[in-house]
């Protein structure tokens, strides 16, 4: 019991502080749309806040990876931390929007380094059999997140202003960053090639490598792309949830409201869940039947016509999520070289935001065009082939190595 404890001790303080930055990260979002809201009055000019995202990944994913792959994780996991903390405490100083957006654009490019940093030093810190475990305890954190994040928003606003919850973000970013330094320093006796110089050419070099691995592992990185599509379409179908609800459903704001919530409890639900069974369940069938109930919970919304139909779709997506990610984790770090996790991350990351960006795109445009609800039919529809493509693939008998703890 007592080597349990010690062996969970630095997983168990990354995890607060993956929790603690969460919620700062949902007060931020809410905070800062009330803020742009309030000084333009203008939805586009908060519907302009998420396209900064995916563009700041575009500018960024193309070269971090090969800096993520020479730097040490944890050091650059504290700088990023407190480089956002920083840049979020100015926002409430500053009075013209170009100048809000110039520096959401710094945080979101800050934001998209360190998913895939955070990613290799977890991989490098929580050993192969407890990676599951692990991965399904952040889920059920990230979950929480989503209910508690927007709660205390809510509390903030009525003991003080957004610019107060602004404030409350940076704190939490600054103190996520301090708990990232009482982590071990996994690289400082390696720092052989950290000392490389970025530039052009190594970049370059970096992609051919990456492209490479791709050909050589074709079946690991098909199943890590397929993922990513399915991904990318919940995200272009929820681009619509809005419209959905209030021109097919005909629901009311409080109606409208209750359905995240259901959707809200549906990932805790399934989060906890996942964190008592996903350990002694297959990694192939975490990730595949996680995609396939995804996919089909999306199914059960696109053909509704009632709060109540489409209530059980949002809980059933929202369910399986965590089983999903949870498998799609696992094999990632499992079958991924630990020292090309920065960049095989960052460039499919950037390709990921491109077809987000694409998809968005034709999917607005279909649903100004024709009918919402047949837009969203179709759009799910591709996603399910997708996930029964990627379901297919997960679970050939011969490929059951790769999703095995036993390395």
């Amino acid at each position: 019991m007592k080597g349990v404890v010690k062996s969970w001790k630095y997983p168990s303080i990354l995890l607060f502080g993956i929790g603690v930055s969460n919620v700062g990260a949902w007060i931020y979002l809410i905070a800062l749309n009330l803020i742009i809201l309030e000084m333009t009055g203008s939805p586009l000019a908060v519907a302009a806040l998420y396209i900064l995202k995916p563009l700041a990944t575009l500018c960024t994913n193309f070269w971090s990876g090969s800096m993520i792959d020479r730097l040490n994780k944890r050091n650059l996991m504290v700088t990023l931390d407190l480089f956002r903390a920083l840049f979020i405490a100015t926002l409430p100083f500053l009075s013209s929007l170009w100048s809000i957006y110039a520096v959401v654009f710094l945080i979101n490019i800050a934001s998209s380094m360190f998913e895939p940093t955070s990613m290799t030093y977890i991989t490098k810190l929580i050993p192969v059999e407890d990676r599951k475990r692990f991965n399904a305890l952040r889920s059920l954190i990230d979950s929480g997140g989503f209910l508690i994040g927007p709660a205390i928003a809510g509390l903030l606003f009525i003991i003080g202003t957004p610019i107060f919850a602004i404030y409350i973000n940076a704190i939490a970013l600054f103190l996520s960053g301090v708990v990232t330094m009482l982590m071990p320093n996994l690289e400082k006796h390696s720092q052989a090639h950290f000392d490389e110089k970025l530039s052009f050419e190594v970049v370059k070099k970096d992609w051919i490598v990456v492209l490479n691995f791709s050909r050589r592992y074709a079946y690991i990185m098909f199943v890590y792309f397929l993922f990513g599509c399915v991904m990318v379409m919940t995200s272009a179908i929820d681009s619509l949830e809005v419209a959905f609800a209030k021109e097919v459903l005909s629901l009311s704001d409080s109606k409208y409201g209750f359905l995240v919530g259901i959707a809200g409890a549906g990932i805790v639900i399934g989060s906890i869940v996942n964190t008592m069974i996903a350990h002694k369940s297959s990694t192939s069938l975490l990730i595949g039947l996680g995609s396939l109930f995804v996919s089909g919970g999306y199914i059960v919304y696109a053909f509704s016509n009632s709060f109540l139909i489409a209530a059980i779709g949002f809980f059933i997506l929202s369910f399986s999520l965590a089983f999903a990610n949870t498998g799609f984790h696992t094999f990632y770090q499992n079958n991924i070289p630990v020292d090309m996790m920065g960049r095989i991350g960052s460039i499919y990351g950037l390709i990921e935001a491109v077809l987000v960006i694409i998809a968005t795109i034709i999917i607005g445009l279909a649903a100004q065009l024709i009918a919402i609800q047949y837009v969203v039919i179709i759009g799910t529809i591709v996603m399910l082939l997708i996930s029964i493509m990627l379901f297919s693939f997960t679970i050939q008998p011969s490929k059951e190595k790769l999703y095995s703890t036993a390395k």
